[in-house]
């Protein structure tokens, strides 16, 4: 591949998905990941991009969701075991709420049919769900986006803030170290803020290509989140930074 038709690719990876880790580019553009660091710091001296801790983001942030059409087939292994995970958290009896990820509804699609109560803003996880006769299930409700097929809006967060949980399973498009987890989608994070809100303990479902990111508007300090489960090929440095928040951090293994 030659050097401009790197930059090309490098471009388009980034303003697909909205961000990109050094370590994913090295291994697509095959070249070593300082090449690619020496890349993007051209491309954002060029204008064409932003630099981040670890990686790039688009331009011009994104503020429409991705569909879920393109989610369910980005990192889908980890997403799959990441839900595996997370259902060993669940306990008969239990409350929760999920969001409208792609990976709660893998998650939800293996859910046991235990007795639970699950509020969701997700139509693809209330149906799932309902074909389990023990689990009973509750949709917000609210204004449909058909890209993530979700509810937002104020009859959404108004219905979620009728309710108290024991667990909230979330995803979030960005892991910051520092400022905690984002959303690109406003709406959606508005959404996800008030689901930590209302939730005694919160897991957070994360895959290592959304580490090091900041998305468009924030969800949640790391002082609301209790636990965050994760894939082996999350940086360990990441990892300690997080314990040492108090974060209970599941990493699977590889």
């Amino acid at each position: 591949m030659l050097v401009a038709e790197r930059y090309q690719h490098i471009l388009r990876l980034v303003n697909e998905r909205g961000s990109m880790r050094v370590t994913e580019l090295s291994q697509l553009c095959r070249v070593t990941e300082e090449t690619i660091r020496r890349d993007l710091d051209r491309l954002e001296n060029e204008g064409r991009l932003l630099r981040s801790y670890g990686g790039a983001i688009r331009l011009h942030p994104q503020t429409t969701e991705t569909s879920y059409q393109l989610r369910e087939t980005i990192h889908v292994m980890e997403k799959q075991r990441i839900s595996s995970e997370a259902l060993k958290y669940v306990e008969p009896n239990d409350r929760i709420v999920m969001d409208a990820s792609s990976t709660t509804w893998h998650m939800a699609a293996e859910l046991p049919d235990i007795p639970l109560t699950v509020i969701t803003n997700s139509l693809k996880v209330a149906l799932v769900l309902s074909e389990k006769k023990n689990v009973s299930v509750i949709s917000t409700g609210g204004i449909l986006v058909p890209n993530s097929l979700s509810f937002v809006g104020p009859l959404t967060e108004h219905a979620l803030e009728e309710y108290h949980v024991n667990k909230a399973f979330i995803s979030c498009k960005g892991v910051h170290m520092e400022r905690g987890i984002s959303e690109s989608n406003e709406m959606q994070a508005r959404v996800k803020r008030i689901m930590v809100g209302m939730a005694e303990q919160v897991f957070v479902l994360a895959d290592y290509s959304k580490f090091d990111m900041q998305a468009f508007t924030m969800i949640s300090g790391w002082n609301q989140i209790h636990h965050l489960i994760t894939d082996s090929q999350t940086p360990i440095d990441n990892i300690q930074l997080l314990q040492r928040k108090s974060i209970n951090v599941i990493q699977l293994p590889s």
